[in-house]
């Protein structure tokens, strides 16, 4: 399951973060394989929701990192 909203994802606490973080960009590598490979991939979108989502998750790691720094 992607997380869809960026109010979901602050929720979370960091190491679930991180942990989620890793799980989806294994799915991406694996997808992004599966395409160069020349699969056939059952939803081409997924590859667009995941990079989005784990743009989102890195977003808001930083923004704990910084605020914690200050």
């Amino acid at each position: 399951m992607v997380m869809k909203r960026i109010r979901e994802i602050r929720e979370k606490p960091s190491e679930d973060l991180l942990k989620r973080l890793s799980e989806l960009k294994t799915e991406l590598v694996r997808m992004r394989t599966m395409v160069e490979a020349g699969g056939a991939v059952e939803n081409p979108s997924r590859i667009r929701n995941l990079k989005k989502t784990i743009a989102r998750i890195q977003t808001v790691i930083n923004e704990k990192t910084k605020e914690g720094k200050q």
